[in-house]
């Protein structure tokens, strides 16, 4: 790759973090007026409003592919990895769900042995062993309770992970951008039949943080896409802790939130985890890790 596209790819990743990070800060301010079924549903309606010039510019062609049930069953996964993620950023610290969601690619990494056969070796397994030393310092569970919105944090991760494989497999006969139609597309009225029995009627300013939350979360998705078209995931990995530091800053900056220093120290030495799967990834050319989409639902 030559150094301009690697600049280039670079600046895209902090772009893509920055604005990922701001759709999770305009989702916990929207849900303050809002339930968690009418946020969702907004997020992924506006959003496809959004994309739709571009779909009708490809005459609809953007929705050709042969994987159609590998779609819908990627968006059912998707709908409650979202509910709950977005749930979660009401009872959860922004800086605690960025740190947590760290540990995303060693769920991966556990989920490609067992469904995709990859072999696991001493290097993978330490890697694994400090990410959950790392995890167990930012929970401190028998010394602080480990609220619901910590296990709905892990879990929304979980399922995550396992949209990441599907993912995988999608992204060799699909595009980015089909992927992302049919994310948006099936995500629309999946929640659509969830929020007819829990609406709620937001007002214009809910509407406008729901309108920017998307526009964030398209931008963020459109960067990373782009990105895997110039490098692979691999290279993006070292630059992911500055989502932890953007969540850290709309933490405290507008929702008062005090950083934690186990939070810290424990992002970090998940991060160091994370750090030397990707290494590995690097070194042995394969693709635990690589066609990652994205680390928020």
């Amino acid at each position: 790759m030559r150094n301009s596209n690697k600049i280039f790819a670079i600046l895209l990743v902090f772009i893509a973090i920055f604005f990922g990070s701001t759709m999770g800060m305009l989702m916990k301010i929207a849900q303050n007026d809002l339930n968690v079924f009418t946020a969702g549903f907004f997020r992924f309606f506006l959003g496809l409003i959004i994309i739709f010039p571009f779909i009708l510019k490809t005459k609809f062609k953007v929705y050709k592919t042969k994987n159609l049930k590998i779609h819908l069953i990627r968006s059912l996964l998707n709908l409650p990895a979202m509910l709950i993620g977005f749930a979660a950023l009401t009872m959860v610290s922004l800086e605690k769900i960025s740190a947590l969601h760290f540990v995303v690619p060693l769920f991966v990494t556990i989920l490609a042995v067992i469904f995709l056969k990859e072999k696991i070796r001493m290097y993978r397994i330490s890697a694994l062993i400090i990410g959950f030393i790392g995890m167990l310092i930012i929970l401190r569970p028998g010394i602080i309770d480990v609220s619901i919105g910590i296990q709905m944090t892990l879990l929304s991760s979980f399922i995550w992970s396992i949209v990441i494989i599907i993912t995988k497999k999608l992204t060799k006969d699909d595009s980015s951008i089909t992927i992302l139609a049919y994310q948006y597309t099936n995500m629309t009225f999946l929640s659509f039949f969830m929020v007819i029995f829990f609406w709620q009627t937001p007002s214009a300013i809910s509407i406008l943080f729901l309108f920017l939350a998307a526009l964030s979360g398209t931008i963020f998705h459109l960067c990373m896409n782009h990105v895997y078209k110039l490098s692979d995931v691999t290279m993006t990995q070292p630059y992911s802790f500055f989502g932890l530091i953007v969540a850290s800053m709309y933490g405290y900056l507008i929702f008062n939130e005090v950083p934690d220093i186990y939070t810290w120290i424990g992002g970090v030495i998940i991060f160091i985890g994370v750090t030397l799967i990707t290494l590995r990834e690097i070194q042995l050319n394969k693709d635990i890790v690589r066609h990652k989409i994205n680390i928020n639902p």
